[in-house]
């Protein structure tokens, strides 16, 4: 049986994970940037900042979350072919 592809490839120097692969990781990646969007419309950062910074922290969060359990698993890497 063959393994799903990653949503998101790990990055080749580095840690964490790159430009996706599919579909599905670039919806994840655009659902992020309209909630964002949308965050700085409604909260305003200029007159909330601690609830924009709440609300932008919990998306990230929520956005590692994805990448974590759909990319690639992390781990420090200096290039080549792996």
């Amino acid at each position: 049986m063959q393994k799903p592809p990653y949503w998101f490839p790990a990055k080749r120097y580095g840690w964490g994970w790159g430009v996706p692969t599919c579909w599905q990781g670039w919806m994840v990646i655009a659902v992020y940037a309209v909630l964002v969007a949308m965050a700085v419309v409604f909260i305003r950062p200029a007159r909330d900042p601690l609830l924009f910074v709440a609300a932008v922290s919990g998306l990230s969060i929520a956005l590692v979350a994805v990448c974590w359990l759909k990319g690639e698993p992390p781990r420090w890497r200096w290039g080549g072919k792996q």
